[in-house]
């Protein structure tokens, strides 16, 4: 059969094309059977979507618990072992069960083959694996953090988690199958993006959601068997006391600090990077502009994968390093923050002569710029030695990761949420509802965590159950914010519900967007396209003439 080329007008208006009709699309057809054993991207994506969610649930609804119990100096709702845990719970359950795996394993699953022109991603059974590794890991997780409890937070600091009397040992199993899971997935989307590519897709036609899986799949594969093998580790030290990392048989603690951070500061990334690849899109869709500078954005998702492996050491600036040392990853976590300006600065200048519209996806789009701006200047900050003495394990550095990581990640999500949710359903949701929810989110998160950069600079140290009463007032403003922040995020979940409910059918592709994916219908058919593809075009050609 010849393959046919790629001939839809080069415009950003294209003829309005309904959705097909059930059961062509691949939501349908078959039972509760066929899902679970689908070989699907799209089905194992939406899979994705239902567990992550229930993460991002279960973390949200342990944080607006913290803030609660913080609302006075002293016991408020729960006892000081109670607050250990559940911080701990919270952290462990928002990093590696929420936001390292949502955007890959979501929208990259979903998306990537769509982009790519392919029927499906490498290795199908592989993919479906990942999501019962994924799935197999947090219940191990959860239920050893209810059972038995953990409280030493979601680092695993020694020697506290080598002699806490708590169930550590089988908390770090569980988060080791979900670093195998993250493994799966990243060398799935590598021989992906390497073998799967329609004909005429050359590197540079690549859509830049692409580069950044790319980037972030280099990035779990290398280093997250680094902490796989380190909490394996402090298991061992815990069970059978073998002295690795426990100074009180001879071990090293900081040891155990250098490999968690070697992962840890790299899995920064595996947060942001695919965050990064979300807001490219939106910008350049509503924006009807192609990127300022295609190369700098697609290239700097390498370099932010890269250098990323050589910062680790910023996070032990107090841990005794050398003066020569905490230069030398000064200079490098700076160097970092290079490739995110270039991205920030490109996007900007995207906007310039666009013609812009403020579409809820675009509304994420200038949250997370001021989040991820406004955090990464902190960032900066925090990466200069003599600052960091001062902020350290206060709740400056709580604030700093929370408004570049969660915020970044949070806002992208909801952005890719709501941006290719036709594509995912066929289905429309109110766009006044959507921005009112997205408002309150932005509203609720700003107001939640810069009283703590306030607290922080004044001296609050973090995971503290009771403070000075002088600090009352800003953890009160802090839980208020809070409160509006899950406002935000029920509204949200209330109109993306009913719109899965009742939507109105929509178009094809609803933003006029110029990328591959938008090319099948919406929701897609069970084998993407109806035709091979040959691209004949780059994903942002928004101003060729036809």
């Amino acid at each position: 059969m010849t393959a046919p080329s790629l001939t839809l007008p080069r415009t950003v208006e294209e003829p309005p094309l309904l959705a097909p009709a059930a059961p062509a699309d691949y939501l349908h057809g078959g039972g509760v059977r066929s899902w679970l054993l689908t070989r699907d991207h799209k089905r194992i994506a939406v899979m994705f979507l239902g567990a992550t969610s229930l993460s991002l649930l279960l973390g949200g609804i342990l944080a607006l618990l913290l803030r609660v119990e913080l609302l006075t100096p002293g016991p408020t709702i729960m006892s000081a072992g109670a607050y250990n845990r559940s911080f701990t719970m919270h952290g462990i359950v928002m990093v590696f069960m929420f936001m390292i795996p949502a955007i890959p394993t979501v929208f990259g699953n979903f998306l990537l083959p769509l982009m790519l022109g392919a029927r499906d991603v490498a290795f199908p059974r592989l993919n479906l694996a990942s999501f019962y590794v994924y799935l197999l890991g947090s219940a191990i997780t959860l239920t050893s953090l209810v059972a038995g409890g953990a409280d030493m937070g979601w680092t695993f600091y020694v020697p506290y988690s080598t002699t806490s009397p708590s169930a550590v040992a089988n908390v770090a199993f569980g988060v080791f199958v979900l670093g195998l899971s993250s493994v799966m997935t990243g060398i799935n989307f590598i021989v992906t993006v390497h073998t799967m590519r329609t004909a005429g897709l050359s590197w540079h036609r690549l859509p830049l959601f692409v580069w950044s899986l790319y980037g972030t799949s280099i990035i779990q594969v290398l280093a997250t068997p680094v902490l796989g093998m380190s909490l394996l580790l402090v298991a061992a030290d815990r069970l059978f006391g073998i002295g690795i990392f426990d100074p009180a048989l001879g071990g090293d603690p900081l040891l155990f600090q250098h490999l968690f951070w070697f992962y840890s500061h790299p899995a920064v990334y595996i947060m942001i990077l695919p965050a990064m690849g979300v807001i490219s899109e939106v910008v350049c869709v509503y924006s009807r502009n192609p990127p300022a500078s295609y190369r700098a954005i697609a290239y700097s998702s390498l370099g932010i994968a890269l250098v990323g492996f050589l910062t680790w050491g910023h996070h032990l600036f107090v841990a005794g390093m050398s003066l020569f040392d905490g230069a030398v990853f000064g200079v490098l976590s700076m160097f970092v923050a290079v490739f995110s300006a270039i991205k920030v600065f490109t996007w900007t200048a995207t906007l310039r002569r666009g013609s812009v519209s403020f579409e809820t996806p675009m509304l994420y789009f200038f949250w997370f710029m001021f989040l991820f701006a406004f955090g990464g200047m902190t960032g900066v900050a925090v990466a200069t030695s003599s600052l960091d003495i001062h902020w350290h394990d206060t709740y400056f550095v709580v604030a700093h990761f929370h408004f570049i990581m969660v915020g970044g990640t949070l806002t992208a999500y909801l952005a890719a949420l709501h941006y290719w949710f036709p594509k995912f359903f066929g289905r429309r949701y109110n766009e006044r509802w959507a921005t009112i929810a997205s408002v309150t989110v932005f509203v609720g998160f700003v107001l939640t965590f810069v009283p703590q950069f306030l607290l922080g600079n004044a001296g609050m140290p973090r995971r503290y159950y009771a403070y000075p009463p002088e600090f009352q007032w800003l953890n009160v403003l802090s839980t208020g914010g809070a409160s509006i922040l899950a406002a935000g995020m029920l509204l949200t979940l209330v109109e993306l519900g009913y719109a899965l409910a009742a939507g109105p059918r929509t178009e094809r592709n609803p933003w006029g967007s110029r990328s591959y994916e938008w090319l099948s219908a919406s929701p897609p058919p069970t084998e993407n396209f109806e035709n091979e593809l040959v691209i004949a075009r780059g994903p942002y050609d928004y101003h060729l003439p036809e």
